[in-house]
């Protein structure tokens, strides 16, 4: 899977600080009843909704991973109109686009 060079490089030089980050990752993924794939769409509507590009991105390829279909992956996309805004909404549609046209191989 893909890692910006910022989270490699903040891995080799942070490496304590990285491994207690995942670990409370894991945590907070085990601490309900959520499976896997639903918890990859929440996480993408998190990032939709913190307007970040990477998150976008990686939480997009993460719910495809967990077998979200490309449908349910753009119904999370817009399900952030009426929370976050279109411009905000829009942005996210053409991160997630590229990605799953990526992923397709088209």
């Amino acid at each position: 899977m893909y890692l910006p060079g910022i989270y490699d490089e903040f891995s080799v030089e942070h490496p304590d600080i990285m491994e207690k980050y995942k670990q409370l990752g894991v945590a907070c993924r085990a601490s309900g009843p959520l499976g896997q794939k639903v918890q990859d769409l929440i996480k993408l509507g998190i990032a939709i909704g913190a307007n970040s590009q990477g998150a976008v991105r990686s939480h997009t390829r993460k719910a495809l991973a967990s077998g979200a279909t490309a449908p349910e992956i753009v119904q999370t996309v817009l399900l952030s109109l009426t929370t976050t805004g279109f411009p905000n909404m829009i942005a996210a549609m053409g991160w997630v686009k590229e990605v799953l046209k990526k992923e397709s191989g088209s």
